[in-house]
């Protein structure tokens, strides 16, 4: 199954789901409610998110005249990609890492660390900011905001629920028997759990086409691959001070927060092993 029928199908199970969240709370009416919640929502993220995102990594915007090498690097590829000249961004921080933002290629943005800078060669650097455009290209950060905004309202809908269980709004519904309870309970723990897990599987998704495209845009697969390879060692150290925003992990080309067994369920990212095992077999 390719990556876009992958990430049309759970975008289209994680709608279902928000419709069927509105109708057992509210019926139509809430059904209608829902859907008016998340496009509303959906536009603010639209419009803001990328200026939400710099300013929570303290990114500064850079010249060419500052940085000419990384600004070089982007413009060549974003040639190479047709794509537009995005912004620059340098993120001060000891973690090596780099993401893409904006609403689409013409509002877009991207950003690398000084560690990143640092660590990787010429060639490495220039994989990862090709991984970056690929995901401007394939519009890869509206696609994160969508599913990122509608499993948010997936989840607020059941913390409501459970406010309302706590402070005796579920007492009335003893009355109804047991399936009212398993109603509930699917509502207030299920289907946020499974709207946060659908969101994530499109993540990793993402990731995929990304190196996919990145590697061809930067015609050096194996560049994208040692960079990997290199990031995962080096994200694995969190400076002291600095913490990993769980909300916005899922942009970073590496994630830092790591899970396994169960766990891994929650992975923003597919393993890097893998990434880097897909990109070595491409020519």
């Amino acid at each position: 199954m390719s990556n876009t029928i992958k990430t049309t199908l759970l975008l289209a199970t994680l709608t279902g789901l928000l419709v069927i969240v509105g109708m057992l709370v509210g019926g139509t009416s809430g059904m209608i409610i829902a859907f008016i919640f998340a496009i509303v929502m959906n536009f603010g993220t639209y419009w803001y998110s990328d200026k939400i995102v710099l300013k929570m990594y303290r990114a500064k915007e850079v010249t060419e005249s500052e940085q000419p090498e990384l600004y070089n690097i982007v413009r060549r590829l974003a040639m190479r990609a047709k794509l537009p000249m995005p912004k620059v961004y340098i993120v001060e921080t000891s973690m090596p890492n780099a993401f893409a933002t904006g609403r689409n290629p013409e509002h877009a943005a991207v950003a690398a660390t000084t560690a990143i800078m640092n660590l990787l060669t010429t060639e490495e650097l220039e994989g990862v900011i090709a991984h970056e455009l690929a995901h401007i290209k394939n519009r890869d950060t509206l696609i994160s905001a969508v599913a990122a905004t509608i499993a948010g309202v997936i989840t607020m809908v059941a913390t409501w629920l459970r406010w309302t269980a706590i402070f005796g709004g579920l007492g009335g519904r003893d009355s109804q028997g047991a399936g009212s309870i398993v109603g509930f309970i699917a509502l207030a723990v299920i289907a946020p759990l499974a709207a946060t897990i659908i969101q994530l599987a499109i993540s990793r998704s993402r990731e995929f086409a990304a190196d996919a495209e990145g590697a061809r845009i930067s015609q050096k697969p194996w560049a994208l691959a040692n960079a990997l390879q290199k990031l995962e060692r080096g994200v694995a150290y969190q400076p002291k001070g600095e913490t990993i925003n769980q909300g916005t992990a899922h942009m970073l080309i590496v994630n830092p927060l790591k899970g396994k067994g169960l766990t891994s369920l929650f992975r923003t990212h597919p393993h890097t092993e893998e990434r880097i095992r897909r990109l070595k077999e491409m020519k």
